[in-house]
């Protein structure tokens, strides 16, 4: 039977890896065809692929030929970091840096916590090569400019381990499990300047590697590390209305921590940026460099990464993208469906980093949104006061309007239109006072007369 290697493995602690029984493996690809049938047919963009799926490997390996293998990868430990859970930032081909705005952000940029709109409680799985399966979860949460989310991560695979004559050394399971806390505030912040969002997730990791093989002793690892991040907001050729804004500059630096029996961790420095032209399209990308902390002569070369997101309507969405990685190109196309307060992401990723099949690798994430803690209600509440205050304005009420944008001003501080109006109108009575007293100075009688 053929022996089957795993990139988390590292080659000089050298393990084996083949599938389990016949019996397993053929039960397991009835589960797995099954549901990758149904997550295609609500993806509704993986049947067509599905069927061009001979062709389009054709079309991919012709593309990846052009890009050598980079001699530097696979040297780090805990390689289901770079293995994305999936939602949106996976859809997004992960240029996901500045583009984040949901549970995805973990993987992306630990600043979004303290700007993204609403509560989700999420949970992923990805079908990552034959019977290795990945599962997450994220809770986030924002309260004011200050973000923070949790989550777990964990990658089981099932094999048999086998010495130098294709002997059985027994079986079991190899894991890598990571926990992971993020805190994020949004400095500055502001109508006109949304402020300067700064985050930080700290992560314990553990990778399992059952005892009971001989050779495998010694290989299990906890591993430390910290990402930290940036993000900012503002318009830039924005062709629509709206209080969000268009442009976003993110940056990352992620992984950042002591080798982990003597492997080095996955650390990776991004740069993204994040554009919507109009309301219902975003593009992204992001320029990434990996970098080898016990010898940066060692360190993979950069990453890139593009993609786009499109809102067809508020309840349904598509995303896709590409990620380029020495010499395997990722690509991803992806849909987002909200039933009421839960949302799916389903992705279709093909991967040179997996087999080629018809459908070479699905990953979903169901959300459930839990509300944003009462702010697009306090939004509405601060617009409709301060179009109330114009129109008093404009109707000569000055004092009606003063009173209106300073109940505005109560309601949110931060909110600049009704604070320059209330200027402006203050400054007006100022100069009507002032000219009615110059007015009276020129109608008084003078002496002698």
């Amino acid at each position: 039977m053929p022996t089957r290697s795993y990139e988390g493995c590292p080659e000089h602690h050298n393990l084996d890896i083949q599938p389990l029984h016949d019996t397993l493996i053929v039960s397991t690809t009835m589960m797995s065809t099954q549901l990758r049938a149904l997550l295609g047919a609500l993806a509704l963009l993986a049947l067509p692929l599905a069927g061009a799926a001979q062709p389009t490997s054709d079309i991919y390996s012709f593309i990846s030929s052009y890009f050598n293998p980079d001699p530097n990868a696979g040297l780090t430990a805990f390689r289901s970091l770079h293995i994305p859970m999936g939602g949106l930032a996976e859809g997004m081909g992960m240029a996901y840096t500045a583009a984040a705005r949901d549970s995805s952000y973990f993987e992306a940029n630990p600043a979004a916590s303290a700007i993204i709109d609403q509560t989700e409680l999420g949970v992923f799985h990805n079908n990552w090569i034959s019977d290795t399966k990945i599962e997450s979860a994220v809770y986030t949460l924002r309260a004011g400019n200050l973000g923070f989310g949790v989550m777990g991560k964990w990658l089981y695979l099932p094999f048999v381990g086998v010495d130098d004559f294709a002997n059985s050394m027994g079986t079991g399971y190899y894991s890598e499990a990571i926990a992971a806390f993020n805190a994020s505030y949004n400095f500055f912040q502001g109508y006109n300047f949304t402020g300067i969002a700064l985050g930080a997730t700290g992560k314990l990791a553990y990778r399992s590697v059952p005892t009971t093989l001989a050779k495998a002793a010694g290989n299990s690892g906890l591993g430390l590390m910290v990402d930290g991040g940036a993000l900012i907001r503002f318009n830039f050729l924005k062709l629509y209305s709206s209080r969000t804004k268009n442009f976003a500059v993110g940056l990352a630096l992620k992984n950042v921590g002591p080798p982990v029996l003597n492997e080095p961790l996955p650390t990776v420095a991004s740069l993204g940026l994040s554009w919507s032209p109009f309301r219902f399209i975003t593009f992204s990308g992001d320029v990434a460099k990996p970098v080898n902390l016990m010898d940066l002569s060692k360190s993979e070369r950069p990453i890139y990464a593009a993609g786009f997101a499109i809102s067809m309507t508020d309840a349904f969405g598509l995303q896709g993208g590409i990620l380029m990685k020495g010499s395997n190109p990722r690509i991803s196309v992806g849909s987002m469906i909200l039933l009421d307060l839960v949302k799916l992401n389903i992705n279709y990723t093909l991967d040179l980093t997996t087999q080629f099949t018809p459908l070479n690798r699905i990953s979903i994430q169901t959300a459930f949104v839990l509300g944003d803690l009462g702010r697009s209600a306090l939004a509405k509440k601060v617009d409709r006061l301060y179009l109330e205050g114009l129109g008093e304005y404009g109707k000569g009420n000055a004092d009606a309007a003063i009173t209106l944008w300073n109940q505005a001003l109560a309601a949110d501080p931060t909110f600049d239109p009704a604070r320059e109006s209330l200027h402006a109108a203050e400054n007006s009575k100022k100069l009507k006072a002032a000219m009615d007293a110059i007015g009276t100075m020129n109608l008084s009688p003078k002496p002698g007369n």
